[in-house]
């Protein structure tokens, strides 16, 4: 007798094979689409993927020195006017939630004194485009704010011999082009997501009277760092010898270096989701996953080249050799680059879920370039730090999520980061319980102690001075002995072959209209789709469930395969590159962070006895920053509300308000100085800035307006600086 229990069994088993041919066939033809996209996508020149219009203002490719970028300005058509086929309404988000992000900045100055925003877009093997690819993205964030955007593209294939040099002239040339179209508007601000902000680091180091605020999202500026069993991919230049690899591929692509060999180092970095979840999740929920899905595999397959002379310079110079946190990096022969002469507030954001640029190499050149935090702020400085938990590398920049409360609250912070006191801080960003979507935020004083436990230390990095060794020795020789023959036997057909066989454009083209055997999945896929023919399992199906299971089964045997690759990987290294005579090269190649910490603290001294001179000289705008620098910094923590409120009075002031905005920067630029430097004594000495009775009249009211003003009571710390300072003002 057939039991009811058989029956149900039966009947979900038909059911859940119904489903899953029929996820199969429309996930088949979701292939053969992104071929089409891949091929589509390759016949228009590989365009940027931004969902916002743009107009070209510079064209790199035009210049004394070329280069194959351009500037081009993101036109803002959602007020006014109606928006691009695909894109929300005027003021709403891709959900069509309006939008809650309200432009704060251009409801208290117009467009042409704003102050302008320019991105660089990573060039690490993908096409431009990846930071504005979504209305929620950095650059829906900055027009929501009401600053000009800029955005830098870059062309398929480079100028012929171009080198970074001419790439980071260029980026200087459009730079000024911002400057010259603004002139009335603080300067750029500067967006760089991954390598986008070591190219934005090195147009800071040699320029940094263009540029205001930097960030650099998710960039690599300490290539050495990271934490042992837990960051493998520092270990791969050492493992394949280093820099002469990119000299081979390069003469493999006759003088061109193909950036799916990057694409795929990123792949390979997470076999599970390569292989098995980027895929199973477009079949499982091959109804919703489409149009997402298509739209990143058109960035993702959009492959750009490099010259030699490009790959050559990032490769030996940045992530084998290490030079730029060094102080030794050259952009070309005599034009070396110190991340020192950028003097502008820099905001560095990084996650600890990321594979491809740990927080470690993200932060740890703050360490090594400065030394002490007292060197921090003796230089002016101001370095602000954010860690995210759980965001994956691509995420830091592309995630909306990201965009609507980190970016958001990052670009809303440009004009506060010019008037926090120098030093180092981590950016606390929390949601308002009051207020849905909006956050609050505070900067926390951090030490070089807090940067550094989020590492196991730096001894791990000796090793790879030996690896820098190794690779400029096997590098010289290829180039010297081998690379010759190589160039006399490649040509561009050759290289051109070449390129197309890389596995990941033919699994594109393959799977296309260009095969033959893909045809019929477009008419199933059309028939599954229309007259209610697609008949999706329930959840609850027990076949569905053991499918899902089937496939966390493979995630995990696949992330067990990765962890004993890494860690052989890892063990190979330690065991080359820590072996006695490895130890000896690295000796004698010097320390992992050399500094002259005497040297350091005499300029520490010498600073604050010139900082002690000028205690007892100022006006009354000199007295009141000091002021409200000495309260509002007594807990080591700032909080943005209390800038706004101080500045409404500053404007409000008849004793302040013609103080032009530069000028207020430079008082707390000094006054920070003077109060970092002795606290106790630049409170004291407030009496001789303010000797008339009316001045500390006016200067206790004014601290009683900021303290009525802002909605908060104060910290103990902050209640007793103001006490002491109001006795000494009412003696």
């Amino acid at each position: 007798m057939i039991t009811e229990g058989y029956v149900n069994w039966m009947t979900e088993l038909s059911a859940y094979g119904v489903d899953a041919a029929q996820r199969a066939v429309l996930f088949t033809d979701i292939i053969r689409k992104r071929g089409n996209v891949y091929l589509d996508h390759l016949r228009a020149g590989q365009p940027p993927v931004l969902v916002f219009e743009y107009e070209t203002i510079m064209d790199g490719r035009t210049l004394e020195r070329p280069a194959n970028y351009a500037l081009v300005r993101i036109i803002d058509r959602r007020h006014g006017s109606a928006p691009r086929k695909g894109q929300p309404p005027s003021g709403q988000s891709e959900g069509g939630a309006e939008r809650r992000h309200r432009t704060r900045i251009a409801v208290e100055a117009p467009k042409a004194t704003s102050r302008p925003i320019v991105i660089f877009d990573p060039r690490a093997g993908h096409g431009p485009g990846i930071g504005g690819s979504k209305r929620d993205s950095q650059i829906g964030m900055a027009l929501d704010a009401g600053h000009p955007v800029y955005f830098l593209i870059f062309f398929t294939e480079p100028a012929r011999n171009q080198t970074l040099a001419d790439v980071c002239s260029a980026q200087i040339k459009f730079l000024e082009k911002v400057r010259e179209l603004h002139p009335q508007a603080p300067r750029p601000a500067i967006i760089g997501n991954c390598q986008g902000g070591w190219a934005a680091a090195l147009v800071g180091a040699e320029r940094p009277d263009l540029v205001g605020p930097m960030v650099f999202n998710g960039s690599p500026l300490s290539y050495w760092g990271g934490v042992e069993g837990i960051n493998p991919m520092r270990y791969l230049g050492g493992l394949l010898g280093g820099a002469w690899v990119s000299s081979f591929l390069s003469d493999l692509g006759h003088g061109y270096f193909d950036g799916a060999n990057i694409v795929a180092n990123f792949e390979n970095l997470n076999p599970a989701n390569t292989l098995w979840s980027k895929l199973y999740n477009v079949y499982a929920k091959v109804d919703s996953e489409e149009k997402r899905f298509l739209d990143f595999e058109k960035w993702w397959g959009g492959f750009f080249l490099m010259t030699d002379r490009e790959i050559h310079k990032i490769v030996e110079g940045l992530f084998v050799g290490n030079k730029l946190e060094r102080g030794e990096f050259e952009l070309e022969t005599g034009r070396q680059v110190n991340l020192k002469n950028n003097d502008n507030p820099v905001v560095v954001f990084a996650s600890f879920a990321d594979n491809i640029t740990p927080p470690q190499q993200a932060f740890n050149w703050i360490v090594k370039i400065y030394g002490t935090v007292e060197e921090i702020k003796r230089r002016g400085q101001v370095i602000v730090y954010i860690g995210h938990s759980e965001i994956g590398h691509l995420g830091i920049f592309v995630s909306a999520k990201i965009a609507r409360k980190e970016h958001k609250e990052i670009i809303a912070s440009f004009d506060m980061l010019n008037y926090l006191p120098p030093g180092l801080y981590e950016m606390q960003i929390e949601e308002d319980s009051d207020s849905s979507g909006e956050y609050s935020v505070r900067y926390v004083e951090k030490t070089m102690d807090d940067i550094m436990a989020l590492d196991d230390g730096l001894e791990d990095e000796k090793a790879f001075l030996a690896v820098r060794q190794i690779s400029e020795a096997a590098d010289l020789f290829y180039r010297h002995f081998v690379s010759p023959w190589m160039r006399m036997a490649n040509n561009h057909w050759f290289a051109e072959a070449m390129r197309q066989l890389h596995p990941l454009r033919a699994q594109r083209y393959m799977l296309s209209d260009l095969n033959p055997w893909l045809m019929p999945f477009k008419y199933w896929a059309e028939y599954i789709k229309r007259d209610n023919h697609r008949r999706p399992v329930a959840a609850d199906n027990r076949y569905h469930s053991w499918e899902k299971s089937m496939s966390t089964m493979t995630v995990d045997w696949l992330n067990r395969l990765r962890d004993a690759r890494d860690a052989a990987c890892e063990l190979m290294f330690q065991t080359v590159y820590e072996s006695p005579g490895m130890q000896m090269l690295s000796d004698y190649a010097g320390s992992v962070a050399p500094r002259d910490d005497r040297l350091l603290e005499d300029k520490r001294r010498r600073d604050a006895g010139r900082w002690r001179k000028h205690m007892a000289t100022g006006e009354f705008a000199d007295a009141m920053v000091r002021i409200f620098l000495a309260i509002g910094f007594a807990d080591k923590v700032v909080q943005p509300e209390g800038y706004r409120v101080i500045n409404r009075l500053f404007a409000e002031s008849p004793r302040m308000q013609d103080l032009e905005p530069e000028d207020l920067r430079q008082i707390v630029r000094e006054q920070s100085r003077i109060v970092q430097t002795d606290a106790d004594q630049a409170i004291t000495t407030l009496s001789l800035l303010l000797a008339r009775k009316q001045d500390r009249r006016d200067a206790l009211a004014m601290l009683a307006q900021a303290a009525q003003a802002i909605d908060r009571k104060l910290e103990p710390q902050e209640q007793a600086v103001r006490e002491r300072i109001t006795a000494v003002l009412q003696r």
